[in-house]
């Protein structure tokens, strides 16, 4: 099987800064986010401007330290930036290989609880194509986790498609699918304005828990017993799987590089996403990198 690289093949920045602001769905705290350009092979890295010293985190799979919710990536020092998966999907949506993020704490702000709008301030701002060949990862053996009755795997494609599989116990969510071959740009029109959700009966339990103390109805999909509380409903009438795509699209971005196979979650999340990239890298003949 020969592997289809994008026609878009250099490795890309954004053409300018960008300055977010927003709060944290979790910790409930304003954020300031900054975008920088970054040269070419930097990859994606958060830097925590409210600690002095060794506050640079590397986005990659192998900095995942906790899973719960969300996912949060740690550097050797035990500096953390949580929910970075909606920025990271908008980033492998838009092709930026490269980005300095500055951060003024511990957690991404969750904006509309999709990745719309940091979609919409990177393609404002301008995207900046650079002199450096993308490098790929191409999947070239199946590989497959699973935890109780969730799973993912991903296997050789000819390019990345992604397939995925929720089923819960409402009626307004129940059981949906979804396929998708992410190119032509349909990211921007099929994924990222699907928001993050969550289930009436179970907020009061997160709060109390230290969880979910930023969310409203203006950044997460409210499920109640009978009806969605958001005013306007849905975005997608399968928003709730189009969400869980958008999440493992950032999630498997956390590669550090564009992977080139076929990815398939059955009712997964954060966790499997990220014990399935660590059982890719354990063996190199399991991958190759192609240019």
């Amino acid at each position: 099987m020969i592997a289809i690289k994008p026609k878009n093949n250099n490795q890309q920045t954004i053409e300018d800064s960008l300055f977010v602001k927003g709060i944290g769905l979790h910790s409930g705290k304003d954020v300031e986010l900054k975008l920088e350009p970054a040269e070419v092979d930097n990859g994606i890295k958060f830097i925590r401007v409210d600690s002095k010293k060794n506050n640079i985190i590397e986005a990659i799979w192998s900095n995942v330290s906790e899973t719960l919710l969300s996912t949060t990536i740690s550097n050797e020092y035990g500096l953390k930036i949580s929910t970075i998966e909606h920025l990271m999907s908008a980033l492998s949506g838009l092709h930026i290989d490269n980005l300095n993020v500055y951060i003024n704490t511990a957690e991404v702000p969750i904006m509309d609880g999709s990745s719309r709008p940091f979609v919409d301030m990177i393609e404002k701002i301008g995207i900046k194509k650079q002199n450096k060949k993308r490098k790929f990862l191409n999947v070239k053996k199946i590989i497959e986790v699973s935890h109780n009755n969730s799973s993912v795997k991903i296997i050789p494609n000819n390019q990345f498609s992604i397939d995925f599989e929720i089923d819960f116990p409402s009626q307004l969510v129940s059981r949906q699918s979804c396929q998708l071959q992410l190119i032509n740009g349909n990211y921007k029109t099929d994924i990222a304005a699907a928001r993050t959700f969550g289930f009436e009966k179970d907020v009061e339990h997160l709060r109390s828990n230290g969880l979910a103390l930023g969310g409203s109805l203006d950044n997460a999909v409210v499920v109640g017993e009978n009806e969605i509380l958001n005013k306007d409903g849905l975005r997608y009438t399968d928003e709730f799987v189009r969400h869980k795509i958008l999440d493992s699209i950032g999630d498997l971005y956390l590669a550090g590089s564009p992977i080139i196979g076929y990815f398939y979650g059955n009712k997964s999340g954060h966790y499997l996403n990220n014990q399935l990239l660590r059982k890719l890298f354990s063996d190199e003949s399991n991958y190759e990198y192609i240019a």
